[in-house]
């Protein structure tokens, strides 16, 4: 769990009668008009853009999840990531893009899905309800040491014109602090300090950093990527599966 005075714990549910398994935000739907969530495991499930699989499998699922998704959606922009800082700005209208080395993303654009590949990292989704902009990050522990929670709040505040205060953020579905085991060097790199190895909760971590840029609105999943399968993919708890969940964020057109 998240141990932090930002605590505010939200669960994703389940999406019924979904052909690509999926769990979604309802309280961002409710309170901002955005769809937030991530696809689970299962057959149709696994949207890794690094696969073993038959490119021809890897295309059918990723046309069954466009397909679901539209007509809120008619775009999607997704990256191959690196654990680093980098985030591109999306503005296209229709369509797939995949972007080469880009840990997030961000948009104004209605209709357009940001999304981002995990199986552990923590999917950070950020949101300026008024003017409708939106970031999508994937945080693993070198991104979240390396600043990209920072660099996101920042980015989408210039773009929003913004404040920090003014920003919503959403820690996702991913690995929790009792099943995140590291060692002495991960800790300081992420916490500053010289600690034993032991358990880290990403979650807390980011909901810190937040902080310190004066957002006072995080929320965190409930759900553990390791603990709570088979509902989803764990590159820790399987042993380095190449399975990956997709997260989005977007504000429907329609």
């Amino acid at each position: 769990m998240i141990r932090s005075p930002l605590e505010v714990v939200l669960t994703e549910t389940p999406v019924p009668d979904s052909v690509v398994p999926r769990y979604e935000l309802a309280e961002w739907r409710q309170q901002f008009g955005l769809v937030a969530g991530i696809t689970g495991a299962g057959p149709d499930g696994d949207l890794a853009l690094a696969t073993p699989d038959p490119a021809v499998a890897v295309l059918e699922r990723w046309r069954a999840f466009r397909r679901i998704m539209r007509p809120q959606f008619s775009a999607v922009a997704v990256g191959t990531q690196r654990h680093g800082t980098a985030l591109a700005v999306h503005e296209q209208d229709a369509g797939m893009c995949v972007v080469d080395d880009i840990d997030g993303h961000l948009t104004l654009r209605a209709g357009l899905l940001l999304a981002v590949t995990v199986a552990d990292c923590v999917p950070v989704y950020l949101a300026h309800p008024e003017s409708g902009t939106i970031a999508l990050l994937h945080a693993g522990w070198r991104g979240i040491a390396a600043g990209i929670v920072e660099q996101g709040i920042n980015r989408l505040c210039n773009i929003a014109r913004s404040s920090p205060e003014q920003i919503v953020i959403h820690c996702g579905v991913s690995i929790c602090g009792n099943c995140y085991e590291v060692g002495s060097e991960v800790k300081e790199q992420l916490l500053g300090v010289k600690e034993s190895p032991g358990p880290v909760d990403l979650r807390a971590v980011i909901a810190a950093r937040a902080a310190k840029t004066a957002v006072d609105r995080v929320t965190a999943s409930s759900w553990c990527t390791a603990h709570d399968g088979p509902r989803f993919y764990s590159y820790r708890a399987s042993a380095g599966t190449t399975h990956r969940m997709l997260a989005y964020l977007g504000r429907p057109s329609s």
